[in-house]
Protein backbone atom coordinates (compact mmCIF):
# COMPACT_ATOMS: atom_id res chain seq x y z
CA UNK A 1 0.00 0.00 0.00
CA UNK A 2 1.43 3.30 -1.00
CA UNK A 3 0.54 7.01 -0.92
CA UNK A 4 -0.40 7.29 -4.36
CA UNK A 5 -1.69 3.81 -4.80
CA UNK A 6 -4.31 3.81 -1.65
CA UNK A 7 -6.00 7.56 -1.10
CA UNK A 8 -2.80 9.37 0.76
CA UNK A 9 -2.38 5.98 3.45
CA UNK A 10 0.79 4.61 4.11
CA UNK A 11 1.41 0.90 3.90
CA UNK A 12 1.93 -1.04 6.97
CA UNK A 13 5.77 -1.76 6.27
CA UNK A 14 5.88 2.16 7.53
CA UNK A 15 4.44 1.03 10.86
CA UNK A 16 6.19 -2.14 11.17
CA UNK A 17 9.43 -2.52 13.52
CA UNK A 18 12.47 -3.08 11.37
CA UNK A 19 15.94 -1.97 10.40
CA UNK A 20 17.59 1.41 10.87
CA UNK A 21 18.94 0.84 7.69
CA UNK A 22 17.07 2.90 4.73
CA UNK A 23 18.72 0.70 2.12
CA UNK A 24 17.49 -2.54 3.72
CA UNK A 25 13.88 -1.20 3.87
CA UNK A 26 14.08 -0.83 0.17
CA UNK A 27 15.36 -3.70 -0.71
CA UNK A 28 12.33 -5.64 1.86
CA UNK A 29 9.55 -3.41 0.27
CA UNK A 30 10.68 -1.12 -3.14
CA UNK A 31 13.58 -3.14 -4.67
CA UNK A 32 12.90 -1.83 -8.12
CA UNK A 33 14.28 1.82 -6.57
CA UNK A 34 17.65 0.05 -5.36
CA UNK A 35 19.47 1.24 -9.02
CA UNK A 36 22.65 0.22 -7.64
CA UNK A 37 21.29 -3.91 -7.50
CA UNK A 38 20.60 -4.36 -10.89
CA UNK A 39 22.40 -6.51 -12.97
CA UNK A 40 22.88 -6.63 -16.73
CA UNK A 41 21.61 -9.77 -18.78
CA UNK A 42 24.42 -12.61 -18.57
CA UNK A 43 26.97 -12.07 -21.14
CA UNK A 44 26.76 -8.13 -21.61
CA UNK A 45 29.00 -5.96 -20.22
CA UNK A 46 29.37 -2.16 -20.29
CA UNK A 47 31.15 -0.57 -23.00
CA UNK A 48 33.94 1.69 -21.69
CA UNK A 49 33.31 4.25 -24.76
CA UNK A 50 29.38 4.62 -23.79
CA UNK A 51 28.98 5.20 -20.19
CA UNK A 52 30.58 8.53 -18.65
CA UNK A 53 33.28 8.06 -15.99
CA UNK A 54 34.55 10.48 -13.52
CA UNK A 55 38.05 10.15 -12.81
CA UNK A 56 40.38 11.86 -10.11
CA UNK A 57 39.45 12.51 -6.64
CA UNK A 58 41.85 12.71 -3.49
CA UNK A 59 41.55 13.86 0.40
CA UNK A 60 44.37 14.98 2.81
CA UNK A 61 44.17 15.28 6.37
CA UNK A 62 45.29 18.90 7.67
CA UNK A 63 45.91 21.21 11.08
CA UNK A 64 42.40 21.77 11.24
CA UNK A 65 40.16 18.56 9.84
CA UNK A 66 40.45 16.87 6.29
CA UNK A 67 40.31 18.48 2.68
CA UNK A 68 38.69 16.44 0.05
CA UNK A 69 38.60 17.51 -3.46
CA UNK A 70 38.13 16.45 -7.02
CA UNK A 71 38.84 17.18 -10.92
CA UNK A 72 35.32 18.00 -13.04
CA UNK A 73 35.98 15.96 -16.02
CA UNK A 74 33.97 13.11 -17.18
CA UNK A 75 34.99 10.86 -20.33
CA UNK A 76 33.42 8.50 -22.46
CA UNK A 77 36.31 6.15 -23.70
CA UNK A 78 38.48 8.97 -25.82
CA UNK A 79 35.33 11.77 -25.56
CA UNK A 80 35.06 14.30 -22.65
CA UNK A 81 31.35 14.13 -21.70
CA UNK A 82 31.35 16.52 -19.08
CA UNK A 83 33.81 19.31 -18.09
CA UNK A 84 31.40 20.67 -14.92
CA UNK A 85 31.10 17.45 -13.04
CA UNK A 86 30.34 17.75 -9.03
CA UNK A 87 32.51 14.77 -7.73
CA UNK A 88 32.87 15.68 -4.47
CA UNK A 89 29.39 15.77 -2.04
CA UNK A 90 28.33 16.24 1.75
CA UNK A 91 26.60 13.65 3.11
CA UNK A 92 26.12 15.16 6.38
CA UNK A 93 27.75 17.94 8.62
CA UNK A 94 30.46 16.08 9.08
CA UNK A 95 30.84 13.77 6.38
CA UNK A 96 31.29 14.06 2.39
CA UNK A 97 32.31 11.58 -0.44
CA UNK A 98 34.18 11.91 -3.49
CA UNK A 99 33.55 9.88 -6.35
CA UNK A 100 35.48 7.98 -9.36
CA UNK A 101 33.67 5.38 -11.45
CA UNK A 102 30.35 5.24 -13.14
CA UNK A 103 28.91 8.47 -12.85
CA UNK A 104 25.34 7.69 -13.11
CA UNK A 105 25.37 4.73 -10.49
CA UNK A 106 27.78 6.73 -8.27
CA UNK A 107 25.34 9.74 -8.17
CA UNK A 108 22.50 7.22 -7.65
CA UNK A 109 24.86 6.19 -4.53
CA UNK A 110 25.52 9.46 -3.29
CA UNK A 111 22.10 9.89 -2.83
CA UNK A 112 21.65 6.61 -1.26
CA UNK A 113 23.98 6.88 1.08
CA UNK A 114 22.74 10.74 2.41
CA UNK A 115 19.56 9.26 3.23
CA UNK A 116 20.82 6.14 4.52
CA UNK A 117 22.84 8.37 7.26
CA UNK A 118 19.54 10.56 8.01
CA UNK A 119 17.25 7.77 8.36
CA UNK A 120 19.51 6.05 10.78
CA UNK A 121 19.59 9.39 12.86
CA UNK A 122 16.22 9.77 12.79
CA UNK A 123 15.71 6.13 13.56
CA UNK A 124 18.29 5.72 16.23
CA UNK A 125 18.02 9.51 17.58
CA UNK A 126 22.13 9.65 17.55
CA UNK A 127 23.90 10.18 14.43
CA UNK A 128 26.40 6.79 13.08
CA UNK A 129 29.91 6.87 14.56
CA UNK A 130 32.46 7.64 11.40
CA UNK A 131 33.32 4.33 11.54
CA UNK A 132 30.10 2.76 11.26
CA UNK A 133 29.35 5.27 8.33
CA UNK A 134 32.27 3.97 6.25
CA UNK A 135 31.06 0.49 7.09
CA UNK A 136 27.75 1.44 5.54
CA UNK A 137 29.21 2.61 2.60
CA UNK A 138 31.19 -0.76 2.11
CA UNK A 139 28.13 -2.45 2.12
CA UNK A 140 26.05 -0.37 0.08
CA UNK A 141 29.56 -0.83 -2.45
CA UNK A 142 29.01 -4.82 -2.14
CA UNK A 143 25.69 -4.77 -3.01
CA UNK A 144 26.71 -3.31 -6.74
CA UNK A 145 29.32 -5.84 -7.14
CA UNK A 146 27.38 -7.70 -9.94
CA UNK A 147 27.33 -4.37 -12.01
CA UNK A 148 31.07 -3.99 -10.98
CA UNK A 149 31.68 -7.33 -12.77
CA UNK A 150 30.22 -6.27 -15.69
CA UNK A 151 32.34 -2.55 -15.97
CA UNK A 152 30.34 -0.36 -14.14
CA UNK A 153 32.08 0.61 -11.23
CA UNK A 154 31.97 2.89 -8.77
CA UNK A 155 34.90 4.10 -6.07
CA UNK A 156 34.26 6.13 -3.65
CA UNK A 157 36.31 8.09 -1.28
CA UNK A 158 35.18 9.00 2.09
CA UNK A 159 35.85 11.64 4.52
CA UNK A 160 35.25 12.76 7.99
CA UNK A 161 35.81 15.02 11.07
CA UNK A 162 35.87 12.62 14.27
CA UNK A 163 35.60 14.69 17.34
CA UNK A 164 36.40 11.27 19.42
CA UNK A 165 39.62 11.28 18.08
CA UNK A 166 42.69 12.89 19.64
CA UNK A 167 43.38 16.27 18.71
CA UNK A 168 45.78 16.62 15.03
CA UNK A 169 44.01 13.17 13.75
CA UNK A 170 40.19 14.08 13.74
CA UNK A 171 40.39 14.11 9.83
CA UNK A 172 39.90 11.07 9.03
CA UNK A 173 40.00 8.96 5.36
CA UNK A 174 38.74 5.43 3.65
CA UNK A 175 38.80 4.36 0.81
CA UNK A 176 37.59 1.40 -0.74
CA UNK A 177 37.87 -1.17 -3.22
CA UNK A 178 34.69 -2.66 -6.19
CA UNK A 179 34.49 -5.11 -4.33
CA UNK A 180 33.38 -3.34 -0.56
CA UNK A 181 36.51 -3.88 0.95
CA UNK A 182 37.26 -0.73 3.49
CA UNK A 183 40.71 0.72 4.08
CA UNK A 184 41.54 3.45 6.61
CA UNK A 185 44.24 5.88 4.90
CA UNK A 186 47.06 7.74 6.43
CA UNK A 187 47.95 11.61 5.60
CA UNK A 188 46.13 11.65 1.87
CA UNK A 189 44.50 9.34 -1.05
CA UNK A 190 43.60 9.75 -4.35
CA UNK A 191 41.39 7.56 -6.56
CA UNK A 192 40.09 7.56 -9.80
CA UNK A 193 42.25 6.82 -13.78
CA UNK A 194 44.85 10.08 -12.42
CA UNK A 195 45.22 8.96 -8.44
CA UNK A 196 48.86 7.16 -9.05
CA UNK A 197 49.69 10.67 -10.38
CA UNK A 198 47.98 12.47 -7.96
CA UNK A 199 49.04 10.29 -4.61
CA UNK A 200 52.83 10.76 -6.14
CA UNK A 201 52.41 14.86 -5.57
CA UNK A 202 50.96 14.85 -2.69
CA UNK A 203 53.54 12.37 -1.21
CA UNK A 204 56.21 15.28 -1.82
CA UNK A 205 54.11 18.42 -0.90
CA UNK A 206 52.18 17.22 1.69
CA UNK A 207 53.54 17.49 5.69
CA UNK A 208 52.07 17.07 9.19
CA UNK A 209 50.67 20.56 10.18
CA UNK A 210 49.22 22.44 6.87
CA UNK A 211 46.84 25.00 7.62
CA UNK A 212 43.81 25.10 5.05
CA UNK A 213 45.31 27.15 2.48
CA UNK A 214 48.57 24.86 2.11
CA UNK A 215 46.45 21.83 2.07
CA UNK A 216 44.02 23.51 -0.29
CA UNK A 217 47.33 24.29 -2.59
CA UNK A 218 48.83 20.83 -2.69
CA UNK A 219 45.53 19.67 -3.68
CA UNK A 220 45.13 21.89 -6.88
CA UNK A 221 48.78 20.99 -7.74
CA UNK A 222 48.06 17.34 -7.23
CA UNK A 223 44.74 17.44 -9.45
CA UNK A 224 47.54 19.05 -11.84
CA UNK A 225 49.89 16.74 -12.38
CA UNK A 226 47.41 14.46 -12.72
CA UNK A 227 45.65 16.19 -15.79
CA UNK A 228 49.11 16.50 -17.34
CA UNK A 229 49.92 12.72 -17.16
CA UNK A 230 46.20 11.07 -17.70
CA UNK A 231 43.85 12.68 -20.27
CA UNK A 232 41.10 11.21 -18.08
CA UNK A 233 41.68 13.89 -15.85
CA UNK A 234 40.55 17.36 -16.72
CA UNK A 235 43.29 20.31 -15.21
CA UNK A 236 41.77 23.88 -14.31
CA UNK A 237 40.07 25.85 -17.43
CA UNK A 238 40.71 29.14 -16.51
CA UNK A 239 38.74 30.53 -20.33
CA UNK A 240 35.52 28.94 -18.96
CA UNK A 241 36.09 29.52 -15.25
CA UNK A 242 35.60 25.86 -14.37
CA UNK A 243 38.17 24.60 -11.61
CA UNK A 244 38.30 21.84 -8.93
CA UNK A 245 36.30 21.62 -6.64
CA UNK A 246 37.66 21.78 -3.05
CA UNK A 247 35.59 21.10 0.45
CA UNK A 248 36.68 20.83 3.87
CA UNK A 249 35.60 19.36 7.07
CA UNK A 250 36.12 20.33 10.63
CA UNK A 251 34.63 21.08 13.93
CA UNK A 252 32.52 23.53 12.26
CA UNK A 253 31.27 21.24 9.42
CA UNK A 254 31.34 20.50 6.04
CA UNK A 255 32.33 23.60 3.95
CA UNK A 256 32.93 24.01 0.07
CA UNK A 257 35.58 26.52 -0.62
CA UNK A 258 33.93 29.47 -2.53
CA UNK A 259 34.52 29.87 -6.15
CA UNK A 260 36.17 32.80 -5.70
CA UNK A 261 38.97 31.36 -3.14
CA UNK A 262 39.31 28.39 -5.16
CA UNK A 263 39.95 30.39 -8.49
CA UNK A 264 42.33 32.63 -6.52
CA UNK A 265 44.60 29.62 -5.42
CA UNK A 266 44.16 28.00 -8.96
CA UNK A 267 45.67 31.12 -10.87
CA UNK A 268 48.47 31.00 -7.66
CA UNK A 269 49.17 27.80 -8.56
CA UNK A 270 49.40 28.10 -12.43
CA UNK A 271 51.31 31.38 -11.88
CA UNK A 272 54.06 28.75 -10.10
CA UNK A 273 53.48 26.64 -12.82
CA UNK A 274 55.17 28.99 -15.30
CA UNK A 275 57.95 29.62 -13.42
CA UNK A 276 58.01 25.58 -12.19
CA UNK A 277 56.31 23.03 -15.17
CA UNK A 278 57.31 20.17 -13.02
CA UNK A 279 55.72 21.78 -10.01
CA UNK A 280 57.25 22.98 -6.11
CA UNK A 281 59.76 20.51 -4.59
CA UNK A 282 58.77 18.68 -1.67
CA UNK A 283 58.14 20.67 1.19
CA UNK A 284 59.21 24.26 -0.68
Amino acid sequence: MTWNEHGGRLGEEFFTPGTSSFSEFLAAHRPELLTTRRVLPDGVRAAPDQVPHGTTVLALAFRDGVLIAGDRRATMGNLIAQRDLEKVHPTDDYTAVAFAGTVGLAVDMVKLYQVELKHFEKIEGIPMTLNAKARRLAGMIRQNLGQAMQGLAVVPLLTGYDPSAPEGERGRIFSFDVVGGLYEKTDFHAEGSGSPYARSALKKLFHPGMDRREAALAALQALYDAAEEDSATGGPDINRRIFPIVSVITEDGFERLPEPETEELTHEMVEQRRGRPDGPNANA
